[in-house]
């Protein structure tokens, strides 16, 4: 017998619980959201390990610039069992460690090496008022400096986009890099502190005593019967928005990704072509039991020599807890190491066609009533702030029409 519905929901990270509580907030109870895992939260579960939660995905905070998403995540959470911390993150090269941002901290190189990079700054590209290129790596260099781009930002990107070449990116969504401002850097060298910009996360809540999926598994709590955990989604027919053939909806608000759908018969070939173009990364996290000698709460690695691009202290960020966490991307995993959790979908990929491809989809699946949301769904790299936002004002604009 089929189970029919209003809203139907695919995926339970953290945009398709946003979307769940926000309807059942303003008093919608038709709708079911599907997990094919036991526990809610998508990529910000966290399980035991050692003696302490581990966040799978890797790094997920709390970003404090949100009133609103504070005020919804301390429903489920309450402020008091959260720390709040300034970031302390830095990025280690040729044996050099900087405090992040990289451009803000170059006094804390040898005076010679401050030299050069101011040089470097004042001869990029954006500074100088040069045509923007292009490809990412000339465009890295035009924007930040070839110093910046070359020790940093190029070798970076390199390891964690591990999939494809660099220059097959695009340059449309590197928007989010400040621009670094000659007079700001050297403002930073004379009086060594930080001046202009401050970066995402620049101060951030982490839980007390739990990691941070324990918001979204509460959250899931919440949803009651609402909430249909180890569900794969098998078939999705879109002509009659009905999934494996059991539960039917009016809309389908889809937080998966595209490939995990496009196997069903009914997606017409132009489609599967465009979301075979869409590329992604996956990534493993290694948990380590060592102790690190840092203050950090998480530290780039740019070298190519180390498999992995970034680590991170939860030593630092959680009472009692041990160790840290290694981010490889698959692809640089060394032969016969075996992680301690894979991320299949860690990053969706800002790749050259990947606005026109994504546009594509979400023009065709809008038309048939299904609607892409959050990381996946929209096919943006976003935190999970931004996340749980695009989840409540998807329910507003649904349920205001």
């Amino acid at each position: 017998m089929t189970t029919k519905i209003k809203y139907l929901i695919l995926g339970a990270g953290p945009s398709g619980l946003a979307l769940a509580t926000q309807l059942l907030r303003m008093k919608e109870t038709s709708f079911i959201i599907v997990d094919k895992d036991a526990e809610a939260g998508g990529l910000c579960k966290s399980r035991q390990m050692d003696g302490s939660p581990l966040d799978i995905g890797g790094g997920h905070l709390l970003d404090v610039r949100r009133k609103n998403i504070l005020d919804f995540v301390f429903h489920f959470l309450p402020a008091n069992e959260w720390n709040r911390f300034d970031r302390i993150s830095k990025i280690q090269f040729d044996g050099v460690e900087l405090d992040y941002p990289y451009e803000a901290h170059i006094w804390q190189l040898p005076m010679d090496d401050q030299v050069a990079h101011l040089l470097s700054i004042m001869n990029a590209g954006s500074n100088r008022g040069t045509p923007m290129p292009k490809s990412f790596s000339k465009w890295i260099s035009w924007k930040l400096g070839d110093l910046i781009a070359n020790h940093y930002l190029l070798p970076y990107n390199a390891k964690i986009f591990a999939d494809i070449s660099l220059d097959e990116l695009g340059t449309y969504w590197l928007y989010k890099l400040p621009n670094v401002s000659m007079e700001d850097t050297l403002r930073s060298c004379l009086s060594k502190k930080i001046h202009g910009h401050l970066p995402a996360h620049a101060q951030f809540y982490y839980p007390k005593q739990h990691g941070y999926g324990e918001v979204f598994k509460r959250m899931g709590a919440a949803l009651g019967k609402n909430l249909l955990l180890n569900y794969p989604v098998k078939s999705l027919d879109v002509e009659t928005l009905t999934v494996n053939n059991e539960i039917q909806a009016e809309m389908v608000i889809s937080t998966l990704p595209w490939q995990e759908l496009a196997a069903d018969k009914s997606f017409p070939k132009q489609i599967k072509t465009a979301i075979s173009r869409l590329k992604y990364s996956s990534i493993d996290v290694t948990y380590r039991p060592e102790k690190a000698a840092t203050d950090s709460h998480w530290t780039y690695f740019p070298s190519p020599e180390l498999s992995y691009h970034r680590v991170l202290y939860r030593q630092n960020l959680l009472a009692g807890a041990k160790g840290y966490v290694e981010e490889t991307n698959t692809l640089r995993l060394p032969p016969g190491e075996i992680s301690t959790h894979h991320n299949q979908y860690a990053y969706p990929l800002n790749t050259i066609h990947k606005p026109e491809q994504i546009q594509k989809v979400l023009a065709w699946a809008t038309s048939r009533s299904i609607i892409g949301l959050g990381r996946w769904g929209e096919w943006e790299h976003m935190n999970s702030d931004v996340a749980l936002e695009k989840g409540i004002n998807l329910a507003v604009d649904l349920l205001q029409k």
